[in-house]
């Protein structure tokens, strides 16, 4: 298979223009860049919620799993009706 070149991507565009339409090309353009700028962010802080959490159980060097954790009085009580 050869290469992907220019000739293929302006058939991919005129395709895309006649889809769509040029009016509708701007906002669609828009609203892919916005997705892609709120992925983003959302990607930078799951990595910042990662690292704190990361090095506190390094430096601790105790660190429970959810089976190990002390089950408090409150969670365990029964819901009178």
């Amino acid at each position: 298979m050869g290469a992907f070149g220019w000739p293929h991507l302006l058939i991919i565009l005129a395709v895309v223009l006649l889809l769509f339409g040029a009016a509708k090309l701007p906002a669609l353009a828009k609203s892919v860049g916005q997705s892609a700028r709120v992925f983003k962010g959302e990607m930078k802080a799951m990595k910042e919620d990662d690292k704190p959490a990361a090095a506190s159980d390094l430096t601790s060097g105790t660190a429970q799993s959810a089976a190990e954790a002390p089950v408090t009085p409150s969670s365990t009580a029964d819901p009178k009706p």
